[in-house]
């Protein structure tokens, strides 16, 4: 697994097919503040409760000067039903062989009831306009995520 990524460092490039059949890469971004978040399965109850929050505080995010991007391991299919189930309004990104998770050090050893795994690690990446990563949260819950992470932002409620 890759080091974690700290704050100071320039965030590794991708590009990756998205779900609206294109492709999406960090360079899309340059000069603006961009949320990478990392989930591990679209149309998971977690993962959906998380997509749906960056959903809903999308526009205030964006006020704020920041875009937003979820990456999973998931296949550009089940991302499209992800989007047009729950009305998401942001660019998911298929990254099935995990290279650029293991990149961004969002894919490594797990534990769940007692059984350890590889797998992916739901973690957020805030990288700046320069491209260099602002805020990196590994291990991130689902439900909450997006309140916490605008408190760290210190941006205002939404």
């Amino acid at each position: 697994m890759t080091e974690r990524l700290v704050p100071g460092e320039l965030a590794p490039a991708f590009s990756l097919p998205n779900a609206d059949g294109g492709t999406t890469s960090l360079s899309d971004f340059a000069g603006k503040n961009v949320i990478v978040f990392f989930y591990p399965a679209a149309m998971t109850p977690g993962c959906t409760k998380q997509a749906c929050d960056f959903r809903d505080s999308l526009a205030s995010l964006q006020a704020a000067g920041y875009e937003v991007v979820g990456i999973s391991p998931d296949p550009v299919a089940k991302l499209e039903k992800f989007v047009a189930r729950d009305a998401l309004t942001y660019p998911l990104l298929s990254d099935a062989d995990h290279a650029i998770a293991l990149s961004y050090a969002a894919w490594g050893e797990k534990k769940n009831y007692g059984k350890t795994y590889e797998g992916l690690i739901r973690s957020t990446i805030v990288i700046d306009e320069a491209g260099t990563v602002s805020l990196a949260q590994y291990n991130v819950r689902a439900t909450g995520h997006v309140a916490k992470l605008r408190r760290d932002l210190k941006l205002d409620a939404a």
